[in-house]
């Protein structure tokens, strides 16, 4: 079934893609790069200068990167973050590709969900990220479902090099899959259906596949690392992780509150009216959700995978609330108003409460005033649904709702961007950032040009830290990484651990700087959380290194 486009769409499917390329590309190289986005950046590196090095099982990432070094000669952390940027601001145009089965305008809706989502627009920031395989897969979906298959099997082959995460979207999807199938199957005896892949689309599959999967054959290890992600995604189900499946429901409510609002009012009406659209994609997040919530490795850029469909199904449900009449507009604004005011009088409560300790009288003054105010607009909309009308309580509440909460979740994407820095953790970043990488380079650069006249020169051992996120600040000079330093070597720089080191104390000067911190989430208390959820403060876990600089280097 085609839809009727309506006018302004292409202008406002540009307005997304800005909103979208804006998110993601400010900022996008201030905080430094994690042990995690390192590793496969240094491999890129090292690929643009033509070194042999083993791949991690991201080879998209990690070859197209090379490419980006490559042209620009060298290294940055904005270069290392640009491909995802882009694919991720490209996906608002994803939507494009099911406006038959969801309509043009919630399409369109989606397409700004997606722009602004904060779990999305924090893996698109994020080196060697799943958003490479969450816009292939669907992009390969997408195509298959406008039946331009060559197009399909393209985005096919570049999913498959994306890494591990594309398995467990698979996976996911392999399940609703069966579970919807045999769902129609029961309800109606009718088989799914079958379609026939031709030989010709297969050999575009295979070529495109190891073109792009070995740099046009000049990187062959690409291939043996897209293969390397079968292994990868197993083995993550025997590994452990500090995410609990508490804290991914959790971010669920943080981050996307008016997307999860409006999920429950769509899925009620979807399984109340069996609308099998809605009930696939409810049924798509909820294993989605599960699987991130059972996988032992979880970490929360899996729950991107859940975000798909969770936000479809809000803009599915917020395209049922543009038709407002001409005549009830003035009792709709006025119930959006008071909607609005309701929302932040509570808000304002709840954030008073982090001021007070849990057991002091204005804390609990504070909590029952928030609660207060909640059922006051509760009982103001039946009033209005009473005295007006149910529809202008159900038009007003929700387009209020949308206010309030849009602007909580706005809040959330410009925090997983991290614009408000380092200082204000979110669920959404990757564990263990380098603290003080900028400071660290600073002062190798400064000892190293006074010492030696030349800022980049100045040779590097690494003792005892494995953190490919210290080689890529250093990356630029010699950099040896070691467990035990030579005694007869005396290089410029030296970094150790925290312990002392009593043969480098007689000839090296040393300072110490914070490096790989984390948030305490799992130890964190009830009141820590929510001052975290309203002020986004989180204490911090540490680690310290030093670094060693010889000691006639200086003046003195």
């Amino acid at each position: 079934m085609t839809y009727r486009h309506f006018k302004h769409e292409a202008l406002l499917y540009a307005l997304a893609f800005l909103i979208a390329l804006s998110l993601r590309l400010i900022q996008l190289g201030a905080m430094p790069l994690t042990d995690a986005e390192a590793a496969p950046a240094l491999q890129a590196l090292r690929i643009s200068q033509n070194a042999d090095t083993a791949l991690d099982p991201h080879p998209f990432y990690i070859l197209s990167t090379s490419l980006l070094f490559l042209m620009y000669g060298g290294g940055t952390n904005f270069l290392a973050r640009l491909m995802p940027a882009l694919i991720g601001s490209l996906f608002v145009f994803a939507p494009l590709l099911f406006d038959n089965r969801i309509k043009p305008r919630p399409s369109l809706i989606l397409a700004f969900f997606i722009a602004l989502d904060p779990g999305l627009v924090a893996i698109s920031r994020q080196a060697a990220s799943p958003i490479f395989a969450i816009v292939f897969l669907t992009l390969a979906v997408g195509l298959f479902n406008k039946n331009k298959i060559n197009l399909a099997a393209a985005a096919s082959a570049f999913a498959l090099l994306s890494g591990p995460s594309i398995w467990f979207g698979l996976l996911g999807v392999a399940i609703v899959w069966a579970i919807f199938q045999l769902f129609n199957r029961t309800a109606s005896g009718v088989r799914p259906s079958t379609f026939n892949l031709s030989s010709s689309v297969l050999i575009l599959f295979i070529v495109i596949f190891l073109t792009a999967g070995t740099l046009f054959l000049t990187v062959p290890t690409g291939i043996g690392a897209a293969f390397a992600s079968i292994p990868a995604f197993f083995g993550s189900w025997i590994k452990t992780s500090d995410i609990t499946g508490g804290m991914t429901f959790l971010s669920l409510l943080v981050y996307q509150p008016l997307a999860f609002l409006l999920f429950i009012l769509a899925a009620v009406r979807g399984w109340t009216h069996g609308i099998r659209r809605i009930i696939f994609l409810s049924l798509w997040f909820l294993v989605s959700l599960l699987l991130v919530v059972f996988l032992p490795a979880r970490q929360m850029a899996d729950l991107a995978w859940a975000l798909i469909p969770l936000n479809a199904l809000a803009a599915l449900e917020f395209a049922r609330y543009f038709n407002v009449f001409r005549d009830e507009r003035r009792e709709v604004v006025g119930v959006v108003a008071l909607t609005v005011f309701i929302w932040v009088f509570a808000w304002l409560g709840f954030t008073g409460m982090t001021w007070f300790p849990p057991e002091s009288r204005e804390y609990q003054l504070r909590f029952w005033m928030g609660i207060g105010a909640l059922v006051l607009l509760l009982l103001s909309l039946v009033l209005v649904a009473a005295g007006w009308s149910i529809r202008t309580a159900r038009l007003g509440g929700v387009w209020g709702m949308v206010i309030a909460l849009g602007a909580l979740g706005f809040g959330g994407a410009l925090g997983s961007a991290g614009i408000r820095g380092m200082n204000a953790p979110e669920l959404w970043w990757l564990p263990a950032t380098p603290a003080q990488a900028m400071l660290l380079e600073q002062t190798v650069s400064e000892v190293s040009e006074f010492g030696l006249g030349n800022d980049v020169s100045g040779s590097v051992v690494i003792v005892g830290v494995k953190s490919p996120a210290l080689e890529w600040v250093l990356r630029e000079r010699p950099i040896q990484v070691v467990d035990a330093l030579d005694v007869n070597s005396s290089p410029d720089f030296v970094v150790t651990p925290y312990e002392m080191d009593p043969v480098l104390v007689a000839a090296y000067r040393g300072q110490d700087f914070s490096w790989r911190q984390t948030p305490i989430w799992n130890t964190a208390l009830a009141s820590t959380w929510l001052r975290w959820f309203t002020l986004r403060d989180m204490p911090q876990s540490g680690e310290t290194i030093i670094l060693w600089a010889r000691d006639d280097l200086f003046l003195d």
